[in-house]
C-alpha cells in the first residue's frame, strides 16, 4: 500500500533531510519530534500541521519510538511503503552505528573520561532543544480549556503520581472525545481504504520473525534466540517509548537473565541517552554486552544486529498497516476528539520526560519520594554538577538569545565540555 506520493519531492532530497534528522535526533521524544516538526512542517510542508499533529496523536497509541514511526508516517506519505522505509531507517542507523562503535569501546577500555565529558556538554545543548520543542508543541497542541487541563494531568500523572502511561493515554483519549464536537469532517484524504491490511500484516510478521524461526531450527538453545524472543516481546509492550519499560528491562536484563551488571546497564543507558536516536536504542548496547559476554566479538555483533531487527521491525509494521487509516480517524468525530485528547496528554507527557531529563543532567543524584498520594522525582541539591549548569546557560544563550543552529549549539557546548575536562576542571 503506497502513501499519498508528491512528485515535487524526489527520493533523494528526502533521504538527506531524513539523514540530518537522523544525525540531530538527541534529546528524546521531546526534542526529536520539535526538529521533525521544524524540518518537515515548518520548512518544507511536506505535512500540513494537521497531519503531523494526527500523526504524533496516533503513533503515541502505538508500542515503539513514536518519533522514529513519526517519520516513518511522513516517509510513507512522501513516497510510499519504500518512503518510509527510508524515514524510519535513517532515523534510527546513525544512532545504532554510534552506539555500536561505543559498546565496542566500552568494552575494550571501560568508561573513557574524555568521551563522557563530550556527553555531558552534548546533554547539556539536548536541555535547550528539548525546551524548545516543548514551547513550539504546547503552541501548535494546546487550544482550549480542555488541551490544558489534560496536559496538565498528562504532566502530574507521570512526574507525580508514577502511573501506567497506557492508563493515562486511555484516560486522555476517553475524556477527548466524550468533548468531541459531535460535527463529522469531511474526509479528503486522496489514500484508499482498500488496503490490504490482512497481507500487509503477515508479510510484516514474516520479516519480523524470520531470524527467530532460523534460530529456533538452527541453534534453539542458544543465547541469539533468547534475546531475539525477550526483545521481541518487550517491543510490542513498549507504549510510550522506552522510559515506560525501562525498570522492567533493567530487572530482567540483570537479574532475571544475568546478561550484564547493574552498572553497565547504567553506562548503557547514559551512552543512548546522549546519542542520536530514539533512546530505546539501549537494547542495543544490552544485546551487544550479552552476545560479547557469552561468547565473542562476532556473538556480540550479531546480537546487536538480532536486537536492532526485533526492536525496530514491529514499527514498520505497526505504520504500513495503519497508515492508510490514521486521516480517516481523525475525520470522525469522537475518533478525532480522542485523537485530540491524546495529543494534548502528550504534552504533558512530553514536559515530564523533559524535565526527567534535565534534573538527571543536572544532578548526580535524583530520587522518587513519596509525599501524601505523590511520588516525584527529587535531585538531592548537594550533587548539583556546576559544570553542566554553566554548559546548559551557555546552550540555552546560543539557542535563544543568539538564534544559533542546532548543530552549532551541540558542538560548542561538547568541545567547551571537553576543554573543561582536559584542563583538570
Amino acid at each position: 500500500m503506497n502513501g499519498a506520493e508528491n512528485p515535487d519531492v524526489t527520493v533523494a532530497a528526502a533521504t538527506r533531510v531524513w539523514a540530518r534528522i537522523g544525525l540531530l535526533s538527541f534529546g528524546g521524544p521531546a526534542a526529536q519530534i520539535g526538529l521533525m516538526h521544524k524540518e518537515i512542517v515548518e520548512s518544507r510542508g511536506w505535512l500540513s500541521e494537521k497531519q503531523f499533529l494526527n500523526a504524533t496523536g496516533f503513533c503515541m497509541l502505538l508500542p515503539g519510538p513514536e518519533a522514529m514511526q513519526i517519520a516513518t508516517y511522513a516517509g510513507w506519505r512522501l513516497h510510499g511503503v519504500f518512503g518510509g522505509l527510508i524515514a524510519g531507517s535513517l532515523f534510527v542507523l546513525p544512532g545504532a552505528l554510534v552506539i555500536l562503535l561505543l559498546a565496542a569501546l566500552y568494552l575494550s577500555f571501560g568508561a573513557v573520561p574524555a568521551v563522557n565529558a563530550i556527553f555531558v556538554g552534548v546533554q547539556a545543548a539536548v536541555i535547550s532543544i528539548v525546551i524548545g520543542a516543548l514551547l513550539g508543541l504546547s503552541k501548535r497542541a494546546l487550544k482550549g480549556a480542555m488541551a490544558w487541563m489534560l496536559a496538565v494531568f498528562g504532566f502530574l500523572a507521570l512526574f507525580a503520581m508514577n502511573l501506567p502511561f497506557p492508563l493515562v493515554i486511555l484516560c486522555a483519549a476517553a475524556l477527548g472525545a466524550v468533548s468531541a464536537r459531535s460535527e463529522r469532517e469531511t474526509f479528503t484524504e486522496p489514500v484508499s481504504l482498500k488496503s490490504n491490511l490482512a497481507f500487509t500484516i503477515v508479510i510484516w510478521l514474516c520479516i519480523w520473525g524470520a531470524p527467530l524461526a532460523l534460530l529456533w531450527l538452527f541453534d534453539p538453545g542458544g543465547i541469539l534466540l533468547q534475546i531475539g524472543l525477550f526483545f521481541s516481546k518487550l517491543a510490542v509492550v513498549t507504549f510510550g517509548g522506552a522510559y515506560a519499560v525501562l525498570a522492567y528491562m533493567s530487572q530482567q536484563v540483570v537479574t532475571d537473565f544475568g546478561w550484564l551488571s547493574a552498572a553497565q546497564m547504567m553506562d548503557g543507558l547514559g551512552l543512548a541517552e546522549t546519542t542520536p536516536g530514539p533512546l530505546i536504542l539501549v537494547t542495543e548496547f544490552v544485546g551487544f554486552v550479552a552476545g560479547f559476554g557469552a561468547g565473542s566479538w562476532g556473538l556480540g555483533l550479531a546480537a546487536a544486529v538480532l536486537t536492532l531487527w526485533v526492536t525496530f521491525v514491529p514499527c514498520f509494521l505497526w505504520i504500513f498497516a495503519a497508515a492508510p487509516y490514521v486521516e480517516w480517524i481523525a475525520a470522525q468525530p469522537r475518533l478525532k476528539g480522542a485523537l485530540d485528547g491524546i495529543t494534548a496528554a502528550v504534552v504533558g507527557v512530553i514536559a515530564n520526560l523533559s524535565l526527567w531529563f534535565a534534573l538527571h543532567v543536572l544532578f548526580g543524584e535524583v530520587r522518587q519520594v513519596d509525599v501524601s498520594w505523590a511520588s516525584p522525582w527529587v535531585p538531592e541539591l548537594t550533587s548539583m554538577d556546576v559544570v553542566a549548569i554553566a554548559l546548559t546557560a551557555v546552550s540555552l544563550a546560543m539557542y535563544f538569545i543568539a538564534k544559533r543552529p542546532l548543530l552549532q549549539v551541540l558542538s560548542i557546548c561538547a568541545a567547551l565540555a571537553l576543554g573543561i575536562n582536559l584542563a583538570g576542571l
